[in-house]
């Protein structure tokens, strides 16, 4: 028998086969795309304009002849020609010889013999090629138009492919070829009658009767190309949507989908645009038939409930909106409602099918230098495991009512200097105990870290920054810096993360000291020195050293030390050659840095002649004086291994170069301050260019036990992709964990783009860390410009590109 990846690359080109086959061999009755209007009418009271070398008058006949370099303008059109033949009495022009005509809309025809009204609205032509304004393609062997709205081309063909210049004659990637091409202006639709869709010149399937919108009109009613798709607890998936145009300003998209395991699923998009602003509304909903099929392990179903269990809908609401108040001011929303917590995951609905989708309503303010900023916020965790798991996160995500962030800079120097103003605040309430265990875990090892405390708490935080800076003669810049920040929090906990915050002490053989409410303050003052020498080389290049140091004085950071601080904005902590000479160097508000520290190293830029450039740091941070903040152990341990907890903090450092021809690398890391040991360690390097693209990232983190990670990380990821012809790309990735020794994921795929169509086949594996269980996903996607796109979903596209 075949091994399971075999058996996986025969449904890819089977899948691929069937996706060309169903995207140009299904009549369906319309197609709602992007296309265009040919003709247009010449309105009343227009001027015709004529320029020729010679007109010649011919009374008997009632003619007029213009011949040699003839233009005739005439209501936003314009027709150009060796001779035009105009009958007075028929009030008919036959132009002949090169003719062109540009309607208003930029539509253009050619021919060799053009017979039209003088009004442009009625005509036959032989032989003749238009272009649209979006590139769209006609041809036929003749064509007549009639009250100005309907064309019919005869034996025509179209394309929206552009023809080849140096072989005008080669075939295009794709083509329709039909008995009779009719345009109607009117209804906005081209339709095709006794076609043949044609591929790269070879016939591919015959199609008695389809109709697409005109290749001008932004909007029109009608199906949509479909998708099909399959999932193992879903199965096979065909995904049909109907458009509806319902007015310039509102539309509504209808979906219907068929899973050959779970039933019919339904959704409803709703859109309406205003002058200021846009909203949606998404609805979708399904019975399942099988919700078994989620079963997990321990015989439970994330979205149902235990086996057997009779509630079997599931669906969800979502809608969108951003308005622009004033040019200043905008509000908006972004909100997810569902039946549990990752049914828009699992059945993939467009925009709010992210493992990590936030809701919220917000108002922003915009003006200069200054900003506005306040919104309510949820985060919804689709995962798909049960919230009695320790590992599950959905349930013990926090409300956000509200988030605030105000900056102000005056336009005015203060003292000499610039002054900036910050206001921040935060309410969080949270039904669950996000806490943390011990790895592995052991129920009764008790809590380890408290990510989030089960109740209300709050924060009001304002600080202020004055900084100037001064240049003196041997071009040292000096800037004294002053700050000061205030907070008034307060906590209302459950009993139970009580109970976790004192296990968590006893466990770091601590003293909780939790309190409901609290004041604080933290004071600076600082000065920053730096001395930037340019060197510049006979050779061309140029290369700047810049010496620079920070000293900042100011008191111990209160409260901290007795687990007495919730932490839930400054759980991040990342000390890198970045973040080296940061004033504060926590992530939030929640925790401030304190006592006296000095930051010392030294920066460097390089340019040189041939266009090659690169650039470094290097220092180390160092506690002067007072209690280190990242020594002191708070709910989630931020400082613990952060390189800061010493006296001396690690070194940290970078360097990167980059050239013109597309290859750029740099290389990252913090050592160890006495041995010099490797803490942290990124190494990256690209190549972009042709015919050939190459990434490569290598990864390293030591273990940080107190932080939720025993053992130390390492992960290489490579990536790349070559032309292996004009349009054709083959590209993979991979990534791969040292530590784990295991192939975390990895994907293929190869790929056809020119400018009128795009094929995609991708095919990925991901493998869960813990249970080594093996994902697979296959993807493709085909689009023919104007006509649409068929596949199935990007998220295996999207995973390896």
């Amino acid at each position: 028998m075949p091994s399971n990846r075999q058996a996986n690359l025969a449904r890819l080109y089977a899948a691929s086969a069937l996706a060309c086959l169903l995207a140009c061999g299904v009549p369906l009755p319309s197609f709602a795309q992007d296309v265009g209007n040919m003709a247009t009418k010449v309105p009343s009271g227009s001027q015709m304009l004529l320029a020729a070398d010679t007109l010649e008058y011919n009374n008997d006949n009632q003619t007029v002849t213009a011949i040699g370099g003839v233009q005739i303008d005439y209501g936003g059109n314009r027709l150009v020609a060796q001779k035009v033949v105009y009958n007075r009495n028929t009030k008919r022009m036959v132009a002949s010889g090169n003719v062109e005509i540009v309607n208003s809309d930029g539509t253009k025809i050619n021919s060799q013999h053009i017979d039209i009204t003088d009004d442009f609205a009625d005509g036959f032509v032989n032989a003749l090629r238009v272009e649209t304004v979006d590139k769209a393609y006609f041809a036929a062997e003749s064509a007549e138009r009639m009250g100005g709205v309907l064309t019919t081309f005869h034996n025509g063909v179209y394309t929206a492919c552009e023809p080849c210049e140096d072989k005008p004659d080669k075939a295009p990637t794709w083509r329709v070829k039909a008995r009779k091409i009719i345009w109607n202006g009117e209804k906005k639709t081209v339709r095709f009658e006794n076609a043949n869709f044609e591929f790269f010149g070879f016939p591919l399937a015959y199609l008695p009767a389809f109709e697409i919108a005109d290749p001008t009109v932004k909007r029109k009613s009608g199906f949509l190309i479909p998708s099909v798709n399959y999932n193992s607890h879903l199965g096979y998936s065909v995904k049909i949507p109907y458009y509806f145009a319902l007015s310039p300003t509102y539309d509504l998209t209808v979906t219907g989908s068929g899973y050959t395991k779970q039933g019919f699923l339904g959704e409803a998009e709703w859109r309406q645009r205003f002058n200021n602003g846009e909203y949606s509304l998404k609805i979708a909903g399904i019975q399942q038939r099988n919700p078994d099929a989620f079963i997990d392990s321990a015989g439970r179903n994330v979205s149902s409930g235990a086996a057997g269990d009779p509630n079997k809908f599931r669906g969800m609401m979502g809608t969108q909106g951003q308005f622009a108040i004033n040019e200043r001011w905008n509000f908006g929303w972004d909100v997810l409602l569902q039946t549990d917590k990752n049914f828009a995951s699992t059945y993939n609905i467009d925009k709010y099918n992210a493992a990590v989708h936030q809701s919220s309503v917000y108002l922003t303010g915009l003006n200069g230098r200054n900003y506005f900023d306040v919104r309510a916020m949820h985060f919804d965790v689709q995962e798909n495991t049960l919230n009695s798991n320790p590992a599950a996160r959905s349930g013990q995500q926090p409300w956000v009512l509200p988030s605030l962030d105000y900056a102000y800079i005056p336009d005015v120097a203060v003292a000499g200097g610039q002054l900036s103003f910050n206001v921040n605040t935060r309410v969080v309430r949270r039904d669950d105990l996000d806490e943390a265990y011990f790895k592995p875990y052991v129920p009764a090892s008790g809590t380890q870290r408290v990510r989030g405390i089960e109740g209300e708490s709050g924060r009001l935080t304002a600080e202020t920054e004055w900084k100037r800076s001064f240049v003196t003669d041997g071009g040292l810049v000096l800037t004294p810096l002053l700050a000061l920040q205030g907070d008034v929090d307060y906590l209302n906990a459950s009993s139970g993360s009580l109970a976790a915050i004192n296990h968590m002490a006893t466990n770091l053989g601590e003293q909780d000291d939790m309190r409901s409410s609290f004041a604080r303050f933290m004071a600076t003052a600082g000065l920053e020195m730096r001395w930037p020498v340019l060197f510049s080389m006979a050779s061309g290049s140029s290369h700047v050293f810049e010496p620079m140091a920070q000293v900042f004085m100011r008191p111990n950071e209160q409260y901290v030390g007795g687990l007495s601080v919730p932490n839930e904005d400054a759980q991040s902590m990342v000390f890198d050659a970045t973040t080296l000479f940061e004033r504060d160097k926590f992530s939030g508000y929640d925790r401030v840095e304190g006592g006296s520290r000095a930051n010392v190293g030294v920066r460097y830029s390089g340019s040189y002649i041939n266009g090659w450039g690169t650039n470094a740091i290097f220092g180390q941070s160092y506690q002067l004086g007072g209690e280190n903040s990242f020594a002191a152990p708070d709910l989630v341990n931020v400082g613990a291994y952060s390189g800061l907890q010493n006296t001396k903090s690690d070194y940290v450092g970078l360097f990167g170069i980059n050239s013109p021809n597309g290859f750029a690398a740099s290389v990252s890391g913090r050592f160890d301050e006495q041995s010099f040991e490797i803490r942290r360690a990124e190494v990256k390097a690209a190549y972009s260019g042709l015919p050939v693209s190459l990434s490569a990232k290598y990864a390293f983190i030591q273990a940080q036990p107190l932080y939720g990670f025993t053992t130390d990380r390492h992960e290489v990821t490579l990536g790349a992709s070559t032309h292996l012809a004009q349009s054709w790309r083959v590209f993979g990735t991979g990534t791969y964990d040292l530590q784990e020794g295991l192939l975390v994921k990895d994907g293929v795929g190869f790929a056809y783009n020119d400018s009128c169509f795009t094929y995609l086949m991708t095919y990925a594996q991901s493998r869960d860390l813990h249970t080594r269980e093996v994902t697979q996903s296959i993807g493709f996607n085909l689009s023919f410009r104007t006509l649409g796109d068929f596949g199935s979903s990007t998220n295996a596209v999207d995973a390896i590109q």
